[in-house]
């Protein structure tokens, strides 16, 4: 695959991480269509430092919002309308898609990030933790991306290991299990690159 979608089961969950782990990984591009948050800092900046990302694989976000909240909610205090059809894939490959929080985030009027995702036709990987309530948010995240048609690649666990969440998960899901990143104490690029590649297996990301 030269692409991917990463989503998540919720917010905070290490999805920025373990995007910039997967774009370091892949030597690919990075994108994310839309940042709120701007105040806090963006997701982009903390990406290119974790992936040590050259300037040239940096792609701008297409819209840049200032309050940290859901997408609609900031385009809304922003004076901002998000536009679908300014959300087009852009050219680059290999390529990091981030989304923000979930699939059924909404960006404004009907459309929500599934959606979307729909649109541009590219398999997601889901991002979950491990901790307690993973089991009913990650199989309906899976649930609500294929409803509407959605590729999942697979799920990539984040946190201690809980064996018997994990497993579940991918038996009830029927979704492969790609790896889990552990969280990592001292966290800068040298070590989200070791842990990658000590817990996921890159042929199955090409």
């Amino acid at each position: 695959m030269s692409a991917y979608v990463v989503t998540g089961t919720d917010t905070e969950i290490g999805k920025t991480v373990f995007s910039a782990a997967l774009t370091q990984a892949l030597g690919a591009h990075y994108w994310k269509p839309v940042q709120a948050g701007l105040d806090e800092g963006g997701d982009l900046s903390r990406v290119a430092e974790l992936a040590s990302l050259e300037p040239e694989r940096i792609i701008a976000e297409a819209y840049r919002l200032k309050t940290p909240c859901s997408p609609h909610l900031a385009a809304e205090i922003d004076g901002v309308t998000i536009a679908p059809d300014r959300l087009t894939l852009p050219p680059q490959r290999p390529l990091v898609v981030e989304g923000a929080g979930g699939p059924l985030v909404p960006l404004g009027g009907d459309v929500l990030y599934a959606d979307i995702f729909a649109q541009w036709d590219l398999p997601v990987i889901v991002v979950a933790r491990t901790a307690l309530g993973t089991i009913n948010h990650s199989l309906l995240t899976l649930e609500a991306l294929r409803a509407r048609g959605v590729k999942v690649h697979g799920i990539a666990f984040v946190g201690d290991p809980v064996e018997d969440s994990e497993a579940t998960i991918c038996r009830l899901g029927n979704v492969r299990r790609l790896g889990r990143l552990p969280l990592i104490p001292q966290l800068d690029a040298a070590s989200l690159a070791a842990a990658f590649a000590a817990n996921f297996d890159l042929s199955d990301f090409i």
